[in-house]
């Protein structure tokens, strides 16, 4: 890559960051950049993890509009490698690089981003490596696996001065976008409260038993930042969200996210100053899940304002009459806002305003893709070329992850704490002797 190239992209790079932070860089416009750059530079990308979720990015990847490349597919397994390589190779006219350790893509300067979507322990730390290394990252949820790396991706974003953006796709919805504005200019009056959902049918799982990894698999580096221990059978296959605190961060972390970020948006708030948990395993009590597949939780905010979350995993009861949403409740009426549009309903619960989208990014199936996330994707290239405002920059999109990881330490300590509504720290000793992890000698993240 010539110095040319690399200056723009720093450039670039500058100019979007500085619209994201609301710093002194944003005395230009996006579109002043783009004028003095040339907008239309190529991107070249990677991908790492290829599992469910990386199908979603095919589409603004592929698209020629978007004159993006692709180098690399990046994953541990080889199975996956070759599905996504087989997978990409109908839409490309090229071929596109194999590797299984991530540090070798990095190593290589043509490559601009990286779409990360491993598990969850690898988040933080791969997107740390991924900025050091001087690229730009689309980072899935959840964006840490605790508080601890939840600090430290917003720091090292700061610190480098990459383009970091959030995969809670439902930013990029154009009918949330419209009822959230709506919303804060009082459409329904003064939001108070919000009930944040998430209802699905997930079975049982094997008991873990100790066994050889799979075939393809380098077990070593899927554990990456997380302890050594032996393989247990079924577990890199989705699994591992379930299979203690090593590489998940339960429901919470794996699809709270979302509803909890649309919420917080919806009232206007930061970090919370009380939470309160009650959570358990109460379906297939024999099964190999050791998370919590059932929880309600409790955040109050200053200003008297409640966010509430009712997550059952394996429990299909309709009691909301969908599988994900979120309920925003103020003076004058209420409103109903998922995936697929939103609706207002006055006082007395009558229907007065609607709006359905025209995409196919809705439900609870896993992995997939859809409108959402190409204009996530796109919005994120945008914004690297300077021309667009980040939709979900990491500093925010970590105070929604913070949600997340304050109901599971409540969960895994069984009490209710209070939290430091300006610097999110909690003040109860025992919640935070949770507050980091453990990681293998020589992978902890560091900026």
């Amino acid at each position: 890559m010539g110095t040319d190239r690399r200056d723009f992209l720093k450039k670039a790079a500058m100019g979007a960051v500085g619209v994201a932070l609301g710093s002194k860089v944003n005395a230009m416009t996006a579109k002043s950049y783009s004028n003095i750059i040339g907008a239309n530079e190529r991107i070249n990308v990677a991908i790492q993890g290829l599992g469910r979720r990386y199908g979603a990015y095919k589409g603004p990847i592929t698209n020629k509009n978007n004159n993006i490349k692709l180098l690399y597919l990046c994953d541990v397994m080889k199975s996956q490698r070759d599905e996504a390589a087989a997978n990409f190779g109908k839409s490309l006219d090229y071929k596109v690089a194999l590797e299984n350790d991530i540090r070798k893509v990095l190593e290589d300067k043509n490559v601009d981003a990286v779409f990360m979507a491993t598990p969850d322990h690898w988040h933080t730390p791969g997107a740390i490596m991924a900025m050091q290394a001087g690229k730009h990252v689309y980072l899935e949820k959840p964006c840490s696996h605790n508080m601890h790396e939840n600090e430290l991706v917003v720091a090292a974003q700061k610190k480098y001065g990459k383009v970091v953006q959030m995969g809670n796709q439902q930013r990029s919805s154009t009918e949330s976008n419209a009822i959230i504005q709506d919303i804060h200019d009082g459409v329904i009056g003064k939001a108070y409260r919000a009930t944040a959902f998430y209802i699905n049918q997930r079975g049982k799982v094997p008991l873990q038993t100790k066994a050889p990894p799979p075939a393809g698999l380098d077990w070593d580096l899927f554990q990456g930042p997380a302890p050594r221990r032996d393989y247990t059978d079924n577990t890199w296959n989705y699994n591992w969200h379930w299979y203690g605190w090593d590489y998940g961060t339960a429901e919470m972390g794996n699809n709270a996210t979302h509803e909890l970020d649309i919420a917080r948006w919806a009232l206007g708030v930061e970090f919370p100053e009380h939470v309160n948990v009650r959570a358990g395993k109460n379906q297939y009590l024999d099964d190999g899940w050791e998370m919590y597949d059932s929880m309600e939780a409790r955040f109050k905010f200053p200003g008297e304002k409640i966010i509430e979350w009712d997550g059952q995993s394996r429990n299909g009861y309709d009691k909301y009459g969908k599988g994900r949403g979120t309920i925003v409740y103020a003076s004058e009426g209420s409103a109903f806002i998922d995936r697929e549009g939103f609706e207002i309903f006055d006082l007395k619960g009558k229907s007065i305003r609607s709006s359905k989208s025209a995409g196919t990014e809705g439900g609870i199936a896993l992995g997939g893709g859809g409108d959402m996330t190409t204009r996530h994707a796109e919005n994120f290239f945008g914004a690297i070329r300077g021309k667009e405002t980040l939709t979900a920059p990491i500093s925010q999109g970590a105070v929604s992850q913070a949600m997340t990881h304050y109901a599971n330490i409540a969960s895994r300590i069984d009490k209710p704490f209070d939290v430091d509504a300006t610097t999110g720290r909690i003040f109860d000793r025992e919640a935070m002797k949770l507050w980091s992890r453990t990681y293998e000698s020589g992978w902890e993240p560091k900026l």
